[in-house]
């Protein structure tokens, strides 16, 4: 009934459709498999895509050649370029999106896929045959051979959803979980835990009285995610803030003994950054109030998704508490927030490249490695869909640095320090953030993307087409000298000190009261010169220029920490001969298994001493 694949993918979420996209784009045959063909890229939790460190991760993702910030493009209804009072590195492009558009961009999408079909229906087991992932067994008994398996599971797991003092089976409202692969992969070694999330109630917008609300507007000039010719939004649905208050926080508190967070039926650990209502009102008792964002679902839904109020309290509670929120008084309720409990497995077990060390060419990504987040389950979809293409054609991995890409970052983090609770991607967990900025996502990731088959022959002429164009005006800038009697009135104008002599036009834009929109009023010829490039080449200009000693010291302490991942470890080195190694960095070097002497610093519980004893011994 069925060919064998290169690569068969478990699961449908983002996780699993940039897996299926990635592999079949580069040539493998690819089987998507999921319980469900009508919620493909269901957007579970709130209608959104990208926000501070996750918006870089989706213009990674999209200049590799994945599909995120394309579909994001296509299902938006509002854009945000965040953090813009910040610096550069802070910046983050976040899209408010159309959630039954999403869903259906994605599948299209997928359905125009060369080399991709779909089954519809759980899988119970892993073909294993000598520790090798040979293929997949569905709950039909049919048994499908392939090269690699992904698993991106998401909440499914022996899902178990809780609202008050009532639970039930499933991995997301009103569908099943998914029961038989974690006691299969318990039995062949695998260790596994638990996590749980949480999602708010869903109101009918026409209930809602917005006049008592702050209106949140998407930018003037919306930009957009992805690097190809996607449009920008002509136009945009507005959100809306209001908040929680003394009335309503008493309200909830009448649910407390109903809580199964609080009376302890919820074992799994849930996202520390993105706590409950109850639980902000338990562990912040001091504040009076907290921040509510009232987010629509659609162009053309009246469904409202209530940020900042997700609940598993009783349903009742959740209705009278919520009707005390400024502009709720009258809210109607299409459903109620719940928790949900599931299996994941922690990502110790994986290598960098997102295959496990117990079974070659099985693959992890998205949940089921601990991670909350559709762009963090979208990335590591992108590199497991990559890695298990290279695995099924017999090629060697790819591995991000940590300063290549948040991608990379993410990764090693889960590799070689594990996650205790559900790992959510931040700014601050990057190093070598002034590099990895969401503007020059495309300089940094498209060659590689283009190399190994993903990307596009036209993204990758459109990318040396930007290139070649920041070079030109960056040469331009840096040579071209301003006269003081043409600029100095336009410098005074905008208070900064004149110029007493010629002075090259780089150095005038290093000053914070000079961008390229004011340079460009200095004069004449520096407005016909900046003419010539578009607002992109500009801005990746004018940061490279004002941000110049940053980004050589990054790049270069990048390049002095980079020399240890040239120290290779062999899989089967035996730590155990290596006498002077304190007993928790053996243990946990025998367990992690780091591929170079670099991965091995950002273990925890290896020291910088057992790292000397290592070089030592490696270099003897």
């Amino acid at each position: 009934m069925f060919p064998e694949y290169d690569v068969i993918v478990v699961g449908a979420g983002h996780a699993g459709c940039e897996a299926s996209h990635a592999a079949a784009m580069m040539g493998s045959k690819v089987l998507l498999v999921t319980m469900n063909m009508n919620t493909i890229a269901q957007m579970s939790c709130n209608p959104a895509m990208g926000g501070v460190a996750k918006g870089q991760i989706v213009r990674e993702i999209d200049a590799l050649g994945g599909m995120s910030g394309i579909i994001s493009d296509k299902s938006a209804i509002q854009f945000r370029m965040l953090n813009r009072s910040k610096g550069p590195a802070m910046w983050s492009p976040r899209t408010q999106n159309d959630r039954m558009k999403f869903s259906e961009e994605w599948r299209l999408a997928l359905e125009r896929t060369p080399n991709l079909d779909f089954w519809q229906e759980t899988v119970k087991e892993i073909l294993v045959k000598d520790g090798r992932a040979v293929g997949v067994k569905t709950s039909l008994g049919l048994e499908i051979k392939s090269k690699a398996v992904v698993l991106t599971n998401g909440t499914f797991l022996n899902g178990l959803i809780h609202i008050g003092e009532k639970n039930f089976g499933g991995g997301r409202a009103a569908e099943k979980a998914a029961t038989g692969l974690t006691e299969q992969l318990l039995t062949l070694g695998f260790e596994a835990g638990r996590m749980k999330t949480g999602t708010p109630p869903r109101i009918d917008g026409r209930s809602l009285d917005y006049s008592k609300m702050e209106e949140q507007p998407g930018d003037e000039k919306p930009g957009k995610f992805s690097y190809s010719d996607t449009t920008p939004l002509d136009k945009q649905v507005s959100c809306w803030i209001t908040y929680t208050n003394e009335d309503v926080h008493q309200e909830l508190q009448k649910g407390f003994d109903k809580s199964p967070m609080f009376q302890g039926r919820i074992k799994g650990l849930g996202p520390r950054y993105c706590p409950s209502i109850e639980d902000k009102i338990n562990r912040f008792a001091e504040r009076d109030r907290h921040q509510i964002f009232v987010e629509p679902e659609g162009w053309n839904t009246v469904e409202i998704y209530v940020n900042g109020f997700s609940t598993s309290l009783p349903e009742d509670i959740q209705y009278q508490a919520l009707r005390k929120i400024p502009g709720f008084e009258n809210a109607k309720m299409f459903r109620p927030g719940y928790a949900i409990e599931y299996d994941f497995f922690p990502p110790t077990q994986l290598k960098l490249s997102l295959e496990t060390h117990l079974v070659t060419g099985l693959f992890f990504a998205g949940q089921i490695n601990g991670t909350t987040g559709y762009e963090e389950a979208a990335c590591q979809g992108l590199m497991a869909g990559i890695n298990a293409h290279h695995t099924a054609h017999e090629k060697e991995p790819l591995i991000l640095k940590r300063s290549e890409a948040y991608i990379g970052v993410l990764i090693d983090d889960l590799v070689n320090k594990g996650t205790q609770e559900p790992y959510r991607m931040f700014t601050s967990r990057a190093e070598y953030r002034i590099l990895l900025r969401q503007d020059n996502a495309d300089l940094r990731l498209t060659e590689t993307g283009y190399k190994i088959g993903l990307a596009t022959q036209e993204r990758y002429d459109s990318f040396l087409q930007k290139k070649t164009s920041i070079d030109q005006l960056l040469k331009e800038l840096s040579s071209i000298k301003a006269d003081p009697e043409t600029v100095n009135a336009g410098l005074e104008s905008i208070q900064t000190s004149a110029i007493r002599e010629k002075v090259v036009v780089a150095h005038l834009l290093r000053r914070p009261q000079i961008g390229m929109p004011e340079l460009r009023q200095l004069s004449p010829d520096l407005k016909a010169l900046l003419d010539k490039y578009s607002p992109e080449v500009q801005e990746e200009a004018e940061i490279d220029i004002k941000y110049e000693s940053y980004i050589e010291r990054e790049q270069k302490l990048a390049e002095k920490i980079g020399s240890l991942e040239e120290f290779k470890i062999k899989p089967d080195f035996d730590y155990d001969r290596v006498k002077a190694l304190s007993s928790e960095a053996r243990e946990k070097l025998k367990r992690i298994k780091p591929e170079t002497l670099g991965q091995a610093t950002r273990i925890s519980g290896v020291s910088p001493s057992d790292i000397s004893v290592l070089t030592i011994y490696m270099g003897k």
